[in-house]
């Protein structure tokens, strides 16, 4: 029978489409979605942007991955459950109890003391945001035909775009503030759900009326099912997340994977039992439009998310950005998103066509994919144009992709079809996130060191690094500890150890030959002595000898110093070094000698990072903190600038091969078409057709 929410829908007759809803009911019910979403992706910008300083501040950031694991998690294992206990017991108790726990886990979450009591809170927020995130796509399917659907399409855009452009500067206000009302500025990022909460709670209480239709038999509760997707999923999404730093074959990941693939296994038998009851039923999969916009799902899924993650840490690293300035960077990436969903929502209402949207969706995406490949190492406007264009292609992807999964299953399956969708994509944005950020920071130590490697780049570093004006300034002290000092030490102790032999050589043949001088000219001079004094040819006594060799050291020693500084000289001149409290040195302050240096050095330092024989610093382990290249020398910073453009361009590669597999596929799925009348008004109509024939209520058929 109906519920009691809204009045019971007259029959139509038949031909006639009577709507159930009237147009200021919907836009009531659009209004309460609308300010529930508005909840949701404000939450993600605005977390997304505070984290560092949460992490600061409580003394954790090494565990804040934790945090978004732990609410990426609970989320993504609850999409599926909510659509289906929507479908049993009605959209609006349901999405009123995500609301309300999403308040709650905010309200928890703003008074954590510890990273790990955050990272609890979060999860607990999760459970709520799993049902933020689907049951509002789900209530649009009830109430609207697909063609309708679209007029609205664009409100909903225009607030997820919104919060986008708010979410980083609310962050960024609150995370720079000391105090906000006597309250740490960071605890306001969550301590702002609850108005907004409390407003999309009473919204959805006021105006979400919906009518439930269901069968006379008492609704079954998979309970066996959701547990086996939790074992399932969150062994899965913990290695997904945590896998990097773990190691993907350390002994938890593979713990992670076995207790997965039993979870998995345990998972598809339960649901081949209880048959409709499922979680998620099986019998979907044997919708082809169904299966087909299900992988679809993953890989847009796999690329999109990939995509949004890396590029915040390319803007942010390479070009410099604040977090907040990064996610002002990313605008475009929105705009296109919503100018694509937007138009292919008009198109749809006009033609009722949706069938061509995958394979231009992909196509458009792969396009923004390598403008994003050309755009590395490039101004921020080449980059701005690929986020702009990849925005264009995933618009055109989720609004086909939703329509296709919503229009392949009946009726009375809108709810569980709806979250599977969203559900997919969040498993392919996870394992995209994972992976694409495990191949950036895999590869990113050995392309800083192939930077490194090679000449031009090194001569321009080293020669900064070698230079004490900016080897000693504040800003670059941080990147001098960690990539520069252990090479420019070793440089200026070994070039300092030839420059101390060649002045003991130097010494040693300036002491030979003044000393062969003076002798030469002592003893002449002693010998015409003798033969003015008669004595020519006598032999010197010994007393004779001593007073000579006393002469010719004091002579030695008068004429020593002198001799030696010009020595010195002409080999400082020669070798472009300066004479300093008598020894051969080099004045680094002098660009001439610290060139001659950097050009003496580099090859062989080059030869031997390169064959992997050379110390490079701290580069690698550098990877997992970036904050000592804020504000650093550009000379010091390209090494690892470069390195860092050579990885995203791998991360690029390989999101674009998974594109460009999508964009094969799409050649295989063959869309549904368009339903004529909303979810309701077909479940409404199958009522009354069975109630006229039977008397009363009786199951829909599959």
């Amino acid at each position: 029978m109906a519920s009691t929410d809204v009045p019971e829908a007259v029959p139509a007759a038949p031909g006639q489409r009577t709507p159930l809803m009237s147009q200021r009911q919907i836009m009531l019910v659009v209004v309460a979605l609308m300010t529930a979403m508005f909840l949701s992706s404000l939450d993600q910008t605005i977390v997304s942007t505070a984290i560092r300083t949460i992490g600061d501040d409580l003394d954790g950031l090494d565990q804040q991955a934790w945090v978004t694991t732990a609410y990426l998690i609970t989320s993504t294992i609850m999409t599926p459950i909510y659509g289906k206990l929507s479908d049993l017991f009605g959209r609006r108790p349901l999405f009123l109890l995500a609301i309300g726990i999403f308040i709650l886990g905010s309200l928890a979450s703003a008074f954590s003391t510890s990273m790990l009591m955050l990272a609890g809170f979060r999860a607990f927020q999760g459970i709520g945001a799993g049902g933020l995130m689907s049951l509002p796509l789900a209530i649009m399917g009830d109430m609207l035909a697909p063609r309708e659907r679209a007029k609205y399409q664009g409100y909903f855009l225009a607030t997820f775009g919104i919060s986008t452009v708010i979410g980083p500067l609310i962050g960024g206000v609150f995370s720079d503030a000391n105090q906000i009302l006597w309250v740490s500025g960071w605890r306001w990022v969550f301590l702002v759900n609850v108005p907004v909460g409390i407003l999309a709670i009473t919204m959805v209480f006021l105006f979400l009326h919906l009518p439930h239709f269901e069968a006379t038999d008492r609704p079954r509760v998979d309970w066996w099912g959701a547990t086996t997707v939790v074992l399932a999923l969150v062994p899965l999404l913990l290695v997904a997340e945590q896998g990097r730093s773990w190691g993907w074959t350390s002994l938890g990941s593979i713990a992670c994977y076995v207790v997965s693939a039993v979870g998995l296994v345990s998972f598809i038998l339960i649901e081949r039992a209880v048959g409709d009851d499922a979680i998620l039923p099986l019998r979907l999969f044997g919708y082809h439009a169904f299966s087909w916009a299900s992988v679809l799902g993953m890989l847009v899924g796999f690329g999109m998310f990939g995509a949004m993650m890396t590029i915040p840490l390319y803007l942010q690293i390479v070009e410099g950005l604040t977090p907040t300035e990064s996610g002002f960077a990313t605008l475009p990436m929105v705009l296109g998103i919503m100018t694509s969903s937007i138009s292919a929502g008009q198109i749809i209402m006009r033609t009722g066509r949706y069938g061509w949207f995958p394979k231009v969706g992909t196509a458009v995406t792969a396009c923004g994919y390598l403008l994003l490949l050309w755009a590395v190492g490039g101004p921020l406007w080449h980059m701005m144009i690929g986020m702009f264009v990849l925005g264009l292609g995933l618009g055109f992807l989720m609004q086909a992709l939703t329509q296709a999964s919503q229009n392949a299953v009946p009726g009375r399956d809108m709810g569980v079809a709806t979250s599977s969708s969203t559900f997919f994509r969040q498993i392919g944005g996870t394992m995209g996130t994972a992976v694409l950020l495990s191949v950036l920071f895999s590869v990113m130590p050995t392309n800083i060191t192939n930077a490194m490697g090679d000449e031009p780049t090194m001569t321009a570093a080293l020669n900064a690094a070698l230079d004490p004006k900016v080897a000693t300034a504040s800003n670059n002290k941080a990147i001098m500890n960690k990539m520069w000092s252990p090479i420019t030490t070793k440089v200026e102790a070994d070039y300092a150890k030839g420059l101390d032999q060649a002045t003991t050589k130097v010494d040693a043949q300036v002491d030979k030959a003044v000393r062969a001088q003076v002798t030469t000219a002592v003893k002449k001079q002693a010998a015409a002595q003798a033969a003015a004094a008669g004595q020519a040819g006598a032999t010197a006594s010994a007393a004779q000898k001593a007073r000579l060799q006393a002469v010719i050291d004091q002579q030695v020693a008068k004429l020593t110093p002198a001799a030696r500084q010009k020595a010195l000289q002409a080999v400082a001149t020669t070798q472009h070094v300066s004479v300093i409290d008598g020894r051969l040195a080099v004045d680094y302050s002098n660009a001439d000698q610290r060139r001659h240096v950097v050009d003496a050095v580099v090859p062989e330092l080059t030869r031997q990072i390169n064959s992997g024989s050379a110390s490079t610093g701290q580069s690698s382990a550098s990877t997992s903190d970036t904050s000592f290249l804020n504000g650093a020398d550009a000379a010091l910073t390209k090494p690892f600038m470069t390195g860092f453009d050579d990885s995203a361009k791998t991360v690029y590669w390989v999101g674009l091969s998974v594109i460009v597999l999508a964009f094969i596929l799409t050649w295989f799925f063959k869309v549904p078409p368009l339903r004529e009348r909303s979810a309701l008004e077909e479940r409404a109509e199958h009522r009354a057709r069975n109630e006229s024939s039977a008397g009363g209520a009786v199951p829909e058929p599959a």
